[in-house]
């Protein structure tokens, strides 16, 4: 009879744990996909329970109003655990010149990169690694025996002038400024090396997202990291050009497609400038609107994208275009990242040219219901007929 007591005993308290990590596993799924901030146009502020109309979730009738036209609403699950606070602000309409226009970037490193450290075979025959264990892959070299530098041919310079002397290197580590010692081995060329493999610059084509009122840009709506490090380039300046579409490879099952391009970079081609590179994309200034192709359209927000019927613009010839995809699921839970919904290409124009999207379509806008909602930021390796986009606000 014990035994039988015990049992039912562990199973009760079994099925009451279950039920705890449940409920704490539902609050955190809740508190993701509940917005932090929702964007209200001006006279529609009645829509705003409207977009609040997640199951389980109540929020509080009263509201603290500020002095600025926004406030906080307290959301709760099933009105007992307080899961955050959602920012409301109330928008004027808000339009931008949507482009999709192929560009060409150049950007320079803040620093040199060090992409890999390597052996050096000395001049003795010995091989030697004299940056192993104290330099790392993604490094930027920001200084060399006290003096700024802003090249690897500075670099280089420096450790010819060292004569095997140690050189003391200041380095910027994840964020954190670090000194390294290194002492330079000379190679079979009688040439001082420290062994590392350096990068101070990258180029690459992108798409155009859009151009606001002021002049200021969104493109590719992820940012551009080193091939090999696959660490996000920390840029001191960079560069945007005209760029234009020369050959297109197919995109198959397990083999992504590419945009090829030639990049004119004759300062007459010169169209702007990109000030910065983040995980949601590159941004800067336009010096002339006229030489891209443009329309001015309304910005749509997130609460505002539903699954369904889009339409994507890109160029692959001469001209930007307008294709049919769908959207076809969107992760509340991942709103602020360049995965927040997935789309799928249903035009047979596009299917037939491309398979689909493909590597440089990266920052084609999407539109939806005449609005811009986002941009085109992944392709799946599987399926090149399908794709992750970015709500366009986190690129604004």
């Amino acid at each position: 009879m014990q035994r039988k007591r015990n049992y039912r005993l562990l199973i009760f308290v079994l099925l009451l744990a279950d039920m705890c990590l449940m409920t704490v596993f539902g609050v955190y799924y809740l508190k993701k996909i509940i917005p932090d901030t929702i964007y209200i146009r001006q006279g529609q502020e009645t829509e705003v329970s409207q977009m609040m109309d997640y199951p389980f979730i109540t929020y509080s009738e009263s509201i603290d109003v500020s002095k600025n036209g926004s406030y906080q609403i307290p959301c709760y699950f099933l009105n007992m655990i307080y899961l955050k606070d959602v920012q409301v602000k109330t928008e004027e309409e808000k339009w931008v010149d949507v482009c999709g226009m192929p560009i060409g970037l150049y950007m320079e490193t803040q620093g040199v990169l060090v992409v890999d450290t390597g052996e050096i075979t000395g001049k003795d025959g010995v091989r030697a690694e004299p940056a192993e264990h104290i330099a790392k892959a993604g490094d930027y070299i920001l200084e060399v025996n006290g003096n700024p530098i802003s090249g690897k041919k500075e670099l280089i310079k420096n450790i010819e002038a060292s004569h095997g002397e140690t050189m003391e290197l200041l380095v910027n580590r994840n964020g954190e400024k670090i000194p390294l010692s290194i002492s330079p081995v000379l190679d079979q060329n009688d040439e001082y090396k420290l062994g590392l493999w350096i990068r101070d610059n990258t180029q690459g084509i992108g798409t155009m997202t859009y151009v606001d009122e002021n002049g200021k840009f969104g493109a590719l709506g992820h940012g551009i990291s080193d091939a090999d490090t696959g660490e996000l380039l920390n840029i001191s300046e960079g560069e945007l050009y005209e760029a234009e579409i020369v050959s297109i490879k197919k995109g198959t099952k397990g083999m992504p497609g590419e945009l090829s391009g030639y990049i004119d970079y004759d300062p007459d081609k010169k169209i702007g400038i990109i000030e910065k590179n983040t995980e949601l994309g590159i941004s800067g200034e336009v010096f002339d609107m006229e030489r891209l192709p443009h329309e001015k359209v309304m910005v749509g927000y997130q609460q505002e994208v539903k699954e369904g019927k889009a339409k994507l613009l890109t160029n692959l010839n001469e001209e930007v275009k307008v294709y049919d995809i769908e959207i076809t699921e969107i992760y509340r839970n991942k709103s602020k990242t360049n995965k927040a919904f997935e789309i799928q290409v249903t035009d047979p124009r596009l299917l037939e040219e491309t398979g689909g999207i493909v590597q440089g379509m990266s920052g084609s806008p999407i539109l939806q219901n005449g609005k811009l909602i986002g941009a085109v930021t992944h392709v799946f390796v599987q399926d090149s007929s399908k794709g992750y986009g970015i709500f366009i606000e986190n690129m604004l």
